[in-house]
């Protein structure tokens, strides 16, 4: 997995922002980092851009597998 450089303060309240879970570091199809929620029910992948993390439902893609 990749590791996304975040400041841990940051990384310690960053949530997903639909489902409240926590984020950890993942990566996406491409290669590239990627934060992964760890809600179970509905797991989502958040990109992350040029080190900064995209937040947004509509930027999210459902993960198939667990995060």
């Amino acid at each position: 997995m990749s590791d996304v450089a975040l400041e841990p303060w940051l990384r310690a309240i960053l949530r997903c922002p639909v489902t409240g879970a926590t984020l950890v570091d993942g990566t996406g199809p491409d290669g590239a980092p990627e934060l992964h929620s760890t809600h179970a029910e509905r797991p989502l992948a958040y990109p992350v851009r040029d080190g900064i993390p995209v937040l947004l439902e509509d930027e999210a893609r459902p993960l198939s597998g667990s995060a």
